[in-house]
């Protein structure tokens, strides 16, 4: 994640043996996702998802130190939602560009936009260069998750897809473990920028195993006998609609003023028609199929990592944590997320996929509930990791649930478009609640120290 060259002979079709053994717990030999066809793609693209977890867990841990060593406190919520805002307009170009060209030209690219997001970040000397730092990542993380369901869709038959979808899962357990302990060490001990600039040198692995194998069985377009189609400029001026409107939201939700009601204006102006336009029709009132789970993974994701991303500070600033306390409260998420996404994926189980997304649904808001408790002096702040190895669980079947739904509703030449707008939908949901939340922190001028 070059892909305008024609796909080549040596290409394995992605709909080989599609419906072989469906079902069954039991996969033929070398037919599994860590068979002989799909062993180098399979490594190579979940070490993908994994540089993407260590920064996710890492970045999250040193992040109080680094806003509050900036004067950013204000700003703390910016710092994440800049990541959602520039990433909505990357997913739409980058479901585009792999949809006629292949996902492997847009997944390289982003993974170096993603590294030299991180070495803007580390290095800046203002808040603010540090957001547009993050701006940076977020379009190179925006490129690299739809680039990856692309691939998924192309290189893997249905019957596999839950299985890597629990894969990718999977590469989030070590991060969340080691992530915020090595995050929280470093900065402690060498400083929060060691962090950001740190994270780049995992680039090179991914590049080099999962290129040459998505090149091999990914590459091109869906049909390569079809005339390429040029892209679609309304969808592009949308989804500069989308990012700019997020912006001025996010940007409104801090300053609080009432000046501020102008940029929330434009920016409702500009997002508002934009996400009618980049969401599957009758999205908003959840029709059946595509757009409801399109809905669904909004309403999870959004709901669920904007109330993670204020955890750590609240720890830090409310219950006197350090960042690496703070940031291992969260770890036993990683784990039993991914045990969540392998429950899904059990061909046993596929029958019963509504009814694992709605008890997913019930665990995400129990422990999103529970999490403000330990503001209470008396209440132990090991309750927080508890509720979130609830509803990281819940998370786990929800996210790769809507996952394999989405690439199931598709048709092949669809796959990049309606990821992204499956990614849309989560990324807005993200900055608008985060909007939210940065809107309280700002409310109280920042004064959670």
């Amino acid at each position: 994640m070059t892909a305008l060259e024609p796909r080549d002979a040596e290409v394995t079709p992605p709909t080989d043996d599609r419906d072989d053994d469906r079902g069954s717990d039991v996969v033929p030999d070398g037919q599994g996702v860590l068979g002989k066809a799909h062993r180098a793609l399979s490594v190579g693209i979940v070490s993908v998802v994994l540089l993407i977890a260590f920064e996710a867990t890492a970045v999250g841990t040193a992040m109080p130190v680094a806003a509050r060593e900036l004067h950013g406190i204000p700003l703390y919520a910016f710092a994440f939602s800049a990541y959602f805002t520039t990433s909505l307009f990357a997913m739409v170009l980058s479901g585009q560009w792999a949809d006629r060209y292949g996902p492997l030209r847009p997944l390289a690219t982003g993974i170096a936009a993603f590294g030299a997001g991180l070495l803007l970040s580390g290095t800046a000397g203002t808040m603010w260069l540090f957001i547009i730092g993050r701006a940076v990542q977020g379009l190179g993380g925006g490129l690299v998750i739809v680039a990856l369901y692309v691939v998924v869709s192309r290189a893997y038959p249905e019957r596999l897809r839950p299985s890597i979808m629990a894969a990718f899962a999977a590469s989030w357990v070590i991060p969340s473990v080691v992530g915020p302990l090595a995050a929280g060490t470093v900065t402690e001990h060498l400083g929060w920028r060691w962090v950001f600039i740190g994270i780049p040198a995992l680039v090179v692995f991914p590049l080099a195993l999962a290129l040459p194998a998505i090149r091999r069985m990914a590459s091109g377009p869906a049909d390569p006998a079809a005339p390429p189609q040029p892209f679609d400029g309304r969808r592009i001026r949308l989804a500069l609609g989308i990012s700019l409107g997020a912006g001025l939201l996010q940007y409104a939700a801090q300053d609080l003023g009432w000046l501020s009601l102008l940029p929330a204006a434009a920016g409702a102006a500009l997002l508002v028609p934009a996400a009618l336009g980049l969401l599957p029709r009758g999205t908003y009132r959840a029709a059946r199929g595509l757009p409801s789970v399109v809905l669904l993974r909004g309403i999870a994701a959004g709901s669920f990592i904007a109330a993670e991303s204020f955890v750590p500070l609240m720890l830090v600033t409310q219950r006197g944590l350090s960042p690496t306390m703070a940031g291992l409260s969260l770890a036993v998420g990683g784990a039993t997320w991914a045990l969540g996404s392998y429950v899904q994926s059990r061909p046993r189980l596929e029958a019963y996929r509504e009814g694992l997304m709605v008890t997913g649904m019930v665990m995400v808001a129990a422990a999103i509930a529970t999490a403000p408790s330990v503001l209470i002096p008396w209440v132990p702040v090991w309750i927080v990791g508890v509720a979130w190895g609830v509803g990281c669980f819940g998370m786990g079947m929800v996210i790769a649930s809507t996952s394999v739904l989405l690439l199931k509703l598709s048709a092949p030449g669809e796959a990049g478009a309606n990821s992204a707008a499956l990614e849309i939908s989560d990324g807005l949901a993200n900055v608008l609640l985060l909007a939210a939340g940065g809107a309280g922190v700002a409310g109280r001028g920042g004064g959670l120290l």
